[in-house]
């Protein structure tokens, strides 16, 4: 099994873990708990209860969104 799994998070490249849940790289970011955040994996909105069962794998792009008061 490979060490590192590379992944794009935002656009950037990102090296995980094998297996990363969604949840454990929100964990990671200090985000998991951060209310006003969505989560799209590949172009899909992943629904919040499923993050913590979403592995992420080669080649997986993820971006995060953070919504934002104001007018």
């Amino acid at each position: 099994m490979p060490a590192h799994t590379s992944i794009t998070l935002n656009d950037a490249p990102r090296q995980v873990s094998p297996g990363t849940r969604v949840a454990e790289l929100l964990i990671e970011l200090a985000l998991l708990e951060t209310r006003g955040i969505a989560v799209a994996l590949n172009d899909e909105v992943v629904p919040r209860a499923e993050w913590s069962t979403r592995a992420l794998v080669e080649g997986d792009a993820l971006v995060i969104i953070r919504a934002s008061q104001g007018g």
